[in-house]
Formats: structure tokens, C-alpha cells, sequence
């Protein structure tokens, strides 16, 4: 299928802009993501009808806490990713095309198909998530206007690296976003993830100004990403920027893919990383790969009474009433919350 969103040259080659890596690519060639590729002048996806994983999700697994609580997300993805990182926790897939010699696998799954599964599933969203959905996006805004005209939600899982002109073009049917905001060091991007910070940085900033609902997570790496200052920095980032109400998780690293020669995080250093934020102003802070931590939980932010109580992706208490705090009324962030 013909791509979404680049330029043809004069001399046969393609310009994509469907990523802030704008990638060059002349005839035969592939991106980046290694999923779209430039056929006698034509940029074609090469992804577009083949799902590598559906699954049925909690939606705390993506992870969102501030959209329909509890409820069913219909997950979707295909291989290919345009970051590197060295620490890919999804490597056997996201890696797959630049890790064995372009291969793409997939079974054949229209936007219909997903969108009926999902209804018949009893999901409330449908998740464009394990991979980055920006490198499948023909298949994500197709499935995603289907899904928006049936009442379901749109979520994307993404590393946040979309051009202004693909964000425009999704986000009349996009509703949710969670951004892996993985550091706020711009040599930590370059070096681990082969991107640059700033463009994650202003995609976040466009979609609060789009009205799409932002959690970020930050994968908290010992000795990489973990130092008091850059941890500081970055949740003055989310308050000054994108509001204080913004939900923010810092998960558990756990050593995979080419990033094995380091430990596991301390659930310290987390507890470390949870206090720093909620101390620098924001509501909403979780800790994430720690089953059964106190940074599960959701408090509201005015009288601090727990208010969703978990374990793990399971919600056990809830204590919100019309989107309101049930202990002291206060409006509570989120969508059908």
C-alpha cells in the first residue's frame, strides 16, 4: 500500500515525513523503522494489513490510569520501530526488520477486523501499542476512524518521535497518548536510542495543546538516567509544560537486548524518583514493574486519600464518584474516570 506522508524527488528518491527522522530514501531503500520502503519512486508501507501481535489487555498494562479505569484495551502492533534503543524491552519484534535482514512477519488483519474483534472482546479502546505506531500509522488512522465512529477510545503507545503533520493528521481520532519520555538528557537519546530529545519534547507539547489526554512514562535505568538533577529536571518539564494533573510512571528496568551489563533498578531508587516528582508538583505519580509497591495506588491530590487502590494490573478498591474524589469531591483527571 502507498504511504502516508512523504515527497517524491526529482531523481527517483523519497523524503518520509511521517517521523522527525525525515528520512532520505532512494530507490530500493528502506527507512529507518525498516518498514517502509521506496519501490520505482513510490514510498509503500510494508506493514499495513500484518499484525504480529492482538491481544486483549487491561488498559493498566499500556500503562494509562486516567482512562476507563478497569476496562479492556484492544492491542495492536506490527513489527518495525525508528528508534534503537539498547534497552527495547519488545526487541524480538520492534527490532525485527533492522535485526534479521529486513524480514517483516505478520498475519493479515484489516482496520475492519480489528475494530469489530475489539467490539466483540468487550474493549472499551483499542491500543496501537508494543511497537511504535508511528511506523504502522496507514493501518493505526484507518483502524482509528472505524473505531471512533463505534464509540471506542484510540490510544497510542508511542515514543512520541511523530512529525507535526502526522500528529495533526491522527488527532481527531486520537484520545490517549502514553509517552515514553526516556530521559531528559539529549545525549542519552542520541546514544541509546538514536534519536534526539527536543522532538519527543515538542510532541508533547503539541498534543496538550491538540487536547489529547498525555501519561508519560520513564523506564528508570541505573547509572543511565536515574540522577537526582536530570530526574528534577524533567518533572519541572511536565508541570511547567503540560500541567501538573499529568500522570507520570517510572518503571522498574530489568537488563535485556544489548543493555545486559546492567542491574536491575532499586526500588529505592524508584521511591526516590516518585517522591522527587510528587515534590516538584504533580498529582499523579506511579511506580510501574514493582507488583504490590504503594506507588500503584492513585491518590487524589487534594485531601491525598487513596482513591484507586491496586495490584499489578488489577484494580481492587475504587473510590471515585462522578469523576470526583468520593472523600472530599474533588475533580479527578482522566476520560471516563
Amino acid at each position: 500500500m502507498e504511504a502516508f506522508l512523504y515527497e517524491k524527488q526529482k531523481d527517483g528518491s523519497v523524503v518520509c515525513s511521517l517521523c522527525r527522522h525525515r528520512c532520505h530514501i532512494k530507490q530500493g531503500q528502506r527507512g529507518i523503522c525498516g518498514v517502509r520502503e521506496n519501490i520505482s519512486g513510490t514510498l509503500q508501507t510494508l506493514v499495513y494489513d500484518k499484525l504480529i501481535a492482538k491481544n486483549i489487555d487491561p488498559i493498566e498494562k499500556k500503562p494509562i490510569y486516567h482512562l476507563s479505569p478497569g476496562s479492556l484495551s484492544y492491542s495492536v502492533a506490527t513489527v518495525g520501530c525508528n528508534f534503537k534503543c539498547r534497552f527495547c524491552q519488545n526487541s524480538d519484534i520492534a527490532q525485527m526488520p533492522s535485526d534479521r535482514n529486513g524480514m517483516i512477519m505478520g498475519d493479515p488483519f484489516k482496520p475492519e477486523s480489528i475494530v469489530s474483534e475489539a467490539i466483540r472482546k468487550n474493549c472499551k479502546s483499542i491500543s496501537y501499542t508494543y511497537t511504535e505506531p508511528t511506523v504502522y500509522f496507514e493501518l493505526a488512522y484507518d483502524t482509528a476512524v472505524i473505531s471512533k465512529k463505534q464509540g471506542l477510545r484510540n490510544i497510542f503507545v508511542t515514543n512520541g518521535y511523530m512529525t507535526p503533520e502526522a500528529l495533526a493528521m491522527i488527532t481527531p481520532y486520537l484520545d490517549a497518548a502514553n509517552v515514553d519520555l526516556k530521559a531528559f538528557s539529549d545525549d542519552f537519546y542520541r546514544t541509546y536510542c538514536g534519536a534526539k530529545r527536543d522532538g519527543v519534547l515538542d510532541t508533547l507539547k503539541q498534543m496538550k495543546s491538540a487536547g489529547i489526554m498525555i501519561e508519560i512514562t520513564t523506564l528508570v535505568i541505573p547509572g543511565l538516567n536515574d540522577k537526582k538533577e536530570e530526574i528534577t529536571s524533567l518533572a519541572r518539564f511536565i508541570v511547567n509544560e503540560l500541567g501538573p494533573e499529568t500522570p507520570w510512571h517510572v518503571s522498574r528496568f530489568h537488563p535485556t537486548y544489548h543493555l545486559l551489563d546492567y542491574p536491575s533498578t532499586p526500588v529505592g531508587t524508584l521511591a526516590m524518583v516518585r517522591e522527587t516528582g510528587l515534590k516538584e508538583g504533580l498529582y499523579y505519580v506511579y511506580t510501574g514493574n514493582v507488583p504490590g509497591d504503594e506507588g500503584e495506588n492513585t491518590f487524589c491530590h487534594a485531601c491525598k486519600n487513596k482513591i484507586i487502590e491496586r495490584w499489578g494490573y488489577r484494580i481492587n478498591n475504587y473510590y471515585i464518584e462522578n469523576g470526583c474524589c468520593r472523600y472530599c469531591k474533588t475533580p479527578i483527571h482522566g476520560l471516563d474516570i
